[in-house]
């Protein structure tokens, strides 16, 4: 699939694979560096978090043949009433952010949940983190609480500091939510 960014760069999405993996782990330490993107404080190995993703919820955003961006999603939990709720985290390369790489992921990434019948997409966001709460905002999800103090950062300049999170959804239109 085929997309133009603001900059007019051609760039591809399409499903992603294990092959992937040195990209997105190298995308995903570049976000964890920001100390903006996670409480992580490295990326997980390759087998555990590919193990962990719903299938066809997996896409990276290549432009000239490099990934720059990746989405990914996993279950909220292993409960059959919550099957069609995911959490689900965007990256994007530092070289690329700004350009409509993590816009096109995520709305790629929301058809293809609505597709699938999920009926909630959430993800918990640093509220010192504007560019990708500006980025949910225009993708339609909306803060629904936040968490106060909700875990301690263990690296960086912050280390040692309790964040909070804003807790985001986007519920969809197609799969007949009240």
């Amino acid at each position: 699939m085929l997309r133009q960014t603001a900059l007019m760069s051609t760039v591809e999405l399409r499903p992603m694979n294990s092959d992937d993996w040195p990209a997105v782990e190298r995308i995903y330490a570049e976000g964890i560096a920001t100390g903006q993107g996670t409480f992580e404080v490295a990326p997980p190995e390759r087998d555990a978090f590919l193990s962990t993703r719903v299938e066809g919820l997996s896409w990276v955003a290549e432009i000239e043949g490099d990934v720059v961006g990746w989405v990914a999603a996993s279950h909220v939990s292993g409960r059959a009433v919550y099957r069609g709720v995911v959490e689900h985290s965007v990256y994007v390369s530092e070289g690329v952010r700004g350009q409509g790489v993590g816009r096109l992921l995520l709305e790629t990434f929301l058809e293809s949940a609505d597709a699938l019948g999920v009926w909630t997409v959430q993800s918990s966001i640093f509220p010192e983190n504007a560019g990708s709460l500006a980025l949910h905002e225009r993708c339609g999800f909306r803060i629904v609480g936040r968490r106060e103090g909700i875990a301690k950062m263990t690296y960086g300049p912050d280390a040692g500091r309790w964040r909070d999170t804003l807790l985001l959804e986007r519920r969809s239109r197609v799969a007949g939510v009240d």
